[in-house]
C-alpha cells in the first residue's frame, strides 16, 4: 500500500496525513476520541486505489501531531466542528465526503445537521451521533466534569520502548485490540524521548469528563436533520448493538443503509476485517453515485 503524505492545515495547528493524488476527488476522514490520522492507514488505501479518490484524515485538535487547545479552553465534542470547518475551508470542499469514525462519526452527524450546505455523503464506521446524557443526570454530569477539571492533570505516560506503549494502548482503549491493529496509531502518537523511551502526545485533558452533554432528545433531532445520504458500518461485537436508543437513533435518519459485519470497534483498522469495510463502502458509494442522488 502506498505511504500516507503528511500534511498540515489551518495555519498549522492540525496535523492530518493524505492518501491519493492531490487533484483527485477529496474526501474527508475524521477519526475517534483518543486515537488520530493513522486509523485510517489501512482503509484509506484501499478506497483510493478503487475509487480514484483522495482522502485527508486530520489529526482532531490535542490528538496525534495536531497542536492542543490552549490553557482553559475545553474539549466539547460542538468544538470539533472547527477543526472540521477549517479543513473543509482550507481543502475547499463544499460540499464534501465525510469518512468517520467513532467519535468523529459524532462530529459528522453534527456537522451534517447544523451546515448541510457543507456535507453531501457521510460514510460512519461503528458510530452514529453523539453520545448522550438524559435531562434528569444533568445535575450528576455536570458534578463529575467540575470534579474532573478540578482535580490535577496526570502527565502524558512515557514507556520504555513503542512496544509497551502499543501493549498499553491495547489493553486501555474502549475495546481491547491486538497489537497489529493499534500500532499505527500509538506510531503517530509517541514522540520519542532522549533516553530511548517514548511518551505519549495526547493532551491529557482530554481524559476529563464532558461538564455537559446533550439529551437523547437533541441527539434524535440532530440526526433527523441530516439531509445527506449515510453509510453505517457497524462492527458485529462493536459498540452499537449494546448502546441504549441505538434503534431510535438508526430510525430518525432518513437516507440511512446500514451493513453489520464481523469485526469490533475497529473493524475499519484491523487488518482481517479491514478489506469487508472497504468493499461495503466501495459498493455503497458507486450504487449513490449511479443514482444520481
Amino acid at each position: 500500500m502506498a505511504e500516507p503524505v503528511s500534511l498540515t492545515l489551518a495555519d498549522g495547528r492540525l496535523a492530518g496525513l493524505g492518501w491519493g493524488e492531490p487533484d483527485a476527488p477529496t474526501w474527508l476522514a475524521l477519526h475517534g476520541w483518543l486515537d488520530n490520522a493513522a486509523t485510517f492507514t489501512r482503509l484509506a488505501p484501499l478506497l483510493v486505489e478503487a475509487l480514484g479518490v483522495r482522502i485527508v484524515a486530520i489529526d482532531f485538535a490535542g490528538h496525534g501531531q495536531s497542536r492542543p487547545h490552549p490553557d482553559g479552553v475545553d474539549y466539547a465534542i460542538w468544538d470539533y466542528l472547527h477543526d472540521a470547518l477549517d479543513a473543509l475551508e482550507e481543502l475547499d470542499l463544499a460540499p464534501a465526503t465525510l469518512l468517520a469514525h467513532s467519535m468523529g462519526a459524532g462530529v459528522s452527524c453534527l456537522l451534517a445537521a447544523a451546515f448541510p450546505e457543507r456535507v453531501e455523503r457521510l460514510m460512519l464506521i461503528d458510530s452514529l451521533g453523539t453520545l448522550s446524557t438524559p435531562a434528569e443526570q444533568m445535575p450528576e454530569q455536570l458534578r463529575k466534569g467540575i470534579q474532573g477539571h478540578r482535580r490535577r492533570l496526570s502527565p502524558a505516560p512515557r514507556y520504555a520502548d513503542i512496544e509497551s506503549a502499543v501493549a498499553a494502548r491495547g489493553k486501555g482503549g474502549v475495546m481491547p485490540l491486538d497489537a497489529a491493529t493499534v500500532r499505527p496509531l500509538v506510531t503517530r502518537n509517541a514522540a520519542p524521548l532522549a533516553d530511548g523511551g517514548v511518551q505519549l502526545r495526547t493532551d491529557p485533558r482530554l481524559m476529563r469528563p464532558s461538564l455537559v452533554r446533550f439529551t437523547p432528545e437533541q441527539v434524535l433531532a440532530n440526526l433527523a436533520a441530516i439531509e445527506a445520504p449515510v453509510m453505517l458500518v457497524e462492527g458485529e461485537t462493536g459498540v452499537l448493538p449494546n448502546r441504549v436508543g441505538i434503534e431510535r437513533a438508526r430510525a430518525a435518519v432518513k437516507r440511512l443503509h446500514r451493513r453489520v459485519l464481523p469485526g469490533g470497534h475497529h473493524l475499519h483498522l484491523d487488518p482481517r476485517t479491514v478489506a469487508a469495510v472497504a468493499e461495503a463502502i466501495i459498493a455503497w458509494h458507486s450504487q449513490e453515485g449511479a443514482s444520481g442522488r
